[in-house]
């Protein structure tokens, strides 16, 4: 009897490593159709305003599977730090029970309870560059350069984005479709990441105008308005 049940609870755990599945998620950072390429490459914005791009990392975390149902697979304790300067970064792989999915959904930034837990690690480490300091936590995303335009010293870009309280908060939730019931098994999805909408989605943003972002509030909250626009699934 007891051997029987020891297989039974053997042949149940085989059975439910079979029903995972594997999801790759490969990020791809783009300024309009073109790869980001770092401080080699210039670009050109809207409004005829060049820039070239040294740093840009963003935080992706609360990914959520949404099947056809309307049932969530959540991975809440996941942080990932998409560093266009680190090539491994920008490929997650997740294991899910989920056999096919509608929609893909994840937070662009680090939530408040983790912003006031103190020292972290791994991709929330300190030493990763997106740290500001107890008081304000986390940058969620960052996007650093040069460009003619810009009236601060050494024509200098810099956006730092973050804030997670109510007057200030930054924290932006994407949904993207993927298609109707996909299987899920070795499925790969391409995730394009535009810069441009940085500068243009549901605000203007001229770098003439504004070139500097280092704290939270209102001009933190337009970028992450518009940044939260530029991620799209690769057909």
């Amino acid at each position: 009897m007891k051997k029987l049940f020891f297989t039974s609870c053997f042949l149940l755990f085989l059975s439910s490593l079979q029903a995972q599945q594997k999801i790759t998620l490969h990020f791809h950072n783009k300024v309009g159709d073109k790869d980001l390429q770092l401080f080699t490459e210039t670009y050109t914005n809207k409004f005829g305003e060049s820039f070239t791009v040294n740093r840009f990392k963003y935080y992706i975390s609360k990914i959520i599977l949404i099947d056809s149902d309307s049932k969530y697979y959540a991975f809440p304790s996941d942080y990932f730090l998409i560093d266009e300067a680190d090539s491994l970064s920008k490929t997650i792989t997740l294991t899910t029970a989920a056999k096919k999915i509608n929609d893909i959904q994840f937070l662009i930034g680090i939530d408040s309870i983790k912003n006031v837990s103190g020292v972290q690690t791994g991709a929330l480490d300190p030493m990763k560059g997106m740290f500001w300091t107890w008081n304000t936590g986390y940058v969620f995303a960052k996007l650093e350069g040069q460009s003619d335009a810009s009236h601060a010293p050494q024509h200098l870009l810099s956006y730092h984005v973050g804030g997670f309280k109510q007057n200030e908060n930054a924290l932006r939730f994407v949904r993207l479709n993927i298609g109707q019931n996909v299987s899920t098994k070795n499925l790969i999805l391409n995730i394009n990441a535009d810069i441009l909408k940085w500068f243009d989605n549901t605000s203007t943003i001229k770098i003439a105008n504004q070139s500097v972002c280092h704290q939270p509030g209102n001009f933190a909250m337009q970028l992450a308005d518009n940044y939260a626009g530029m991620f799209s699934i690769q057909q």
